[in-house]
């Protein structure tokens, strides 16, 4: 018997970063989001939490490989 197994998880990931000082909080919010999007943020974004949120399972039927004639 095949089953497909899929896992939800809800991963929390936390980036300590630096921002130019000055900006107010519109453009802190696009200087974040511009990195983000850019890959800047990227090797500074660790794992902070792992939330289970759902499991669940579906049963596959297997087809029988034998031909009829």
């Amino acid at each position: 018997m095949k089953v497909i197994v899929t896992v939800v998880e809800k991963i929390t990931s936390e980036a300590h970063i630096d921002i130019p000082d000055g900006l107010n909080k519109s453009a802190i919010k696009q200087h974040i989001v511009d990195r983000y999007n850019t890959g800047g943020m990227q090797t500074e974004v660790n794992i902070f939490q792992v939330g289970f949120e759902s499991i669940s399972a579906r049963i596959v039927q297997e087809q029988s490989d034998a031909k009829s004639a």
